[in-house]
């Protein structure tokens, strides 16, 4: 499975992005997808998961109420609608595919994107 993430930028406090993650050389529609973020200096850290029929999906807990995971299996694409960003969502984000929707670490997933860089100044 190659993922390709898209929507990152710069935005301020208060804003909103919406990254995208598109899919291709696999069954997209019988994969765990997820988005995880890196800030410089810091480790990997997962932010949201979705299941495969979008009936289960898990955020971390800094970003419940202002990030929403989503996913089209038509359109083999996964989302995150981010709201109310923060300086602290400063981060490249990454998509993951190929783990279980209640994995939270970085080696539980199988395939990853090439990560697409947030911003948030204050």
């Amino acid at each position: 499975v190659q993922l390709q993430a898209s929507g990152g930028g710069r935005v301020q406090a208060g804003g909103s992005l919406r990254l995208s993650c598109a899919a291709s050389g696999g069954s997209f529609s019988s994969v765990v997808m997820g988005w995880f973020r890196q800030a410089p200096g810091k480790e990997r850290e997962f932010v949201a998961s979705i299941s495969q029929k979008s009936t289960q999906i898990n955020y971390t807990d800094s970003v419940k109420g202002r990030f929403t995971i989503s996913r089209d299996n038509a359109k083999n694409t996964v989302y995150l609608q981010m709201n109310s960003l923060k300086p602290e969502d400063t981060a490249v984000y990454y998509c993951a595919a190929g783990g279980w929707v209640t994995a939270t670490t970085p080696s539980d997933f199988k395939y990853w994107g090439q990560g697409t860089q947030v911003t948030v100044s204050s």
